[in-house]
């Protein structure tokens, strides 16, 4: 929910739009861009109720001014999915759904998950994935969890990237596929920011990319 990877996803659904349609073709968006700030004191204080206020209000103005769907451009805020959904007329499109489905689509059954603390943690993600799509869930261990949360706040969200850091998320990687992984999700959509394929002992399912390629896909049906 950073700017920063809310750029990401500004630049990869005009790219996509652009190659399906060609010439000087790009996305028709609304975007509402929140104050992140306002939005991780909330996280930390657990006042959930109250995100789920900010952005089902945000959604709702987003329907109000034309949308014709909705996405969230954040792994973590989909825990208020079901929230923001009641709260508006147009279909939102799940980053979880979007990237089971290409899982499942390349034959991966068991993946690794890295993310926020709330997504690694809390069930509304893997639980989502395990229960909705049958998929096997590994995360990290309870310290490596607590690192790869504090990069992505302390450094990722405020556009840093340091090599110490992407060989760690290498590390951990690593782990996973010593469990079982098939495969991880960068299930924070500021992690691709960081790490690429190059990085990773186990093929990288980038939610950014993915949900963007899925907005673009839904944007063209409609």
């Amino acid at each position: 929910m950073s700017w920063e990877s809310t750029a990401s996803y500004y630049r990869l659904l005009n790219q996509g739009i652009n190659q399906h349609l060609g010439g000087l073709h790009s996305a028709k968006l609304i975007l509402h861009s929140v104050d992140f700030d306002e939005i991780e004191k909330l996280q930390h204080d657990g006042a959930w109720d109250r995100m789920g206020v900010i952005l089902a209000n945000a959604a709702y103005g987003l329907e109000k001014a034309g949308a014709e769907g909705i996405i969230i451009c954040t792994n973590t805020m989909h825990k208020l999915s079901a929230s923001i959904s009641k709260n508006i007329n147009v279909p939102l499109l799940h980053i979880a759904d979007a990237t089971a489905q290409r899982l499942i689509a390349d034959g991966v059954k068991k993946v690794g998950l890295l993310g926020t603390a709330f997504t690694m943690e809390e069930d509304f993600y893997k639980g989502r994935l395990s229960d909705k799509f049958d998929l096997e869930v590994f995360t990290p261990d309870a310290s490596q969890r607590e690192m790869i949360h504090k990069v992505i706040y302390e450094e990722l969200c405020l556009g840093i990237t340091k090599e110490a850091s992407r060989e760690y998320y290498a590390q951990v990687i690593s782990s996973l596929a010593e469990q079982g992984a098939e495969a991880v999700i960068l299930g924070c959509t500021e992690i691709g920011l960081l790490v690429s394929q190059s990085d990773s002992t186990l093929p990288i399912y980038d939610t950014t990319l993915i949900h963007a390629d899925a907005a673009v896909q839904w944007m063209l049906d409609t």
